[in-house]
């Protein structure tokens, strides 16, 4: 009996990169799959393909595991509902959905068209509604639902060029926030994660100099997409009542962040001028802000 033995996890984005690992493992773990993945590139600007869901799927079937494929895009809601009802009939069941389909559009903002903000905002942050509306009801009938949504340091600490990715990473915070809240009572978890692994994302970053080949050398020999499966699929097993957390692994660290509170305040009885909050509130706020470093800047580090 493996650790997801008899439940059933629809994983978006699972032909490839991390998702393809997750799904892999899943398979192995006992449990009933519905790969998802349209099978495009990586900017999402082709029509896709049906073959690498079904070849994943074929994979685990191969191994003696249980697994369907599906090559719909996750921003068509209808084709979504379609994905849970197609794992339910089949499967009889659905208790998982891990949503880590996305796609990349980098540019500097004062660049970026409409086209590459609606696409990748459509992709991760829609795509991510349409996976959870299309499925909260049943998980609120069944009074069991787990979600394993995929956030990013690009939005939690910031990366130039990702303007479009890190607002609909943030979202997908906020998204999860609530439906781990709003879940409580009927035992919906939902928990983001912030993944460092190499695929075809990492690949794409541009090597400028020695050193960042370097780093970026590192990152591929050290980071692996099983590392965050382990996560991902641990937060899918009975057991586990973790809702409502963003975590991030790198390598074979798993990092809690922290969510945003007040760090410091500041009061004047008297009233606040704008000249009185230039004069004395932003400048003893000021060792509290947080600094505009990218994510290297907060890991400096090799990853463990």
């Amino acid at each position: 009996m493996g650790l997801l033995s008899g439940k059933t996890i629809l994983i978006t984005g699972g032909g490839n990169g991390i998702g393809k690992a997750i799904s892999l493992m899943a398979g192995r773990l006992g449990a009933n799959v519905l790969v998802n993945d349209l099978g495009g590139s990586l900017s999402g600007a082709d029509e896709g393909s049906a073959d690498p869901a079904e070849e994943v799927a074929a994979e685990i079937r191969a191994a003696g595991g249980a697994a369907i494929s599906n090559s719909d895009s996750v921003t068509d809601y209808d084709a979504v509902r379609d994905m849970i009802e197609t794992a339910t009939s089949e499967f009889g069941r659905l208790d998982s959905i891990i949503n880590p389909a996305g796609i990349l559009r980098d540019t500097m903002f004062h660049k970026m068209s409409e086209a590459d903000w609606d696409a990748v905002v459509a992709v991760h942050l829609r795509g991510s509604f349409n996976v959870a509306r299309a499925s909260v009801e049943y998980f609120r009938d069944k009074e069991a639902g787990n979600y394993v949504f995929f956030t990013s340091t690009s939005g939690l600490i910031g990366n130039i060029g990702q303007a479009n990715y890190a607002a609909a990473k943030m979202g997908i915070v906020g998204l999860s926030r609530i439906l781990a809240m709003e879940g409580t009572r009927k035992n919906i978890r939902a928990n983001t994660i912030a993944p460092f692994a190499w695929t075809r994302m990492i690949a794409s970053i541009p090597v400028t100099d020695e050193a960042s080949r370097e780093r970026v050398e590192r990152m591929k020999n050290a980071m692996q997409p099983e590392q965050v499966g382990n996560l991902a699929l641990a937060l899918c097993a009975d057991g586990c009542d973790t809702s409502g957390q963003i975590f991030a692994v790198r390598g074979n660290e798993i990092i809690l962040f922290s969510q945003p509170r007040p760090v410091r305040s500041m009061a004047n009885t008297a009233g606040w001028t704008p000249e009185s909050v230039l004069d004395t509130a932003l400048p003893a706020m000021k060792n509290d802000m947080e600094d505009l470093g990218a994510s290297a800047s907060v890991f400096p580090y090799d990853p463990v």
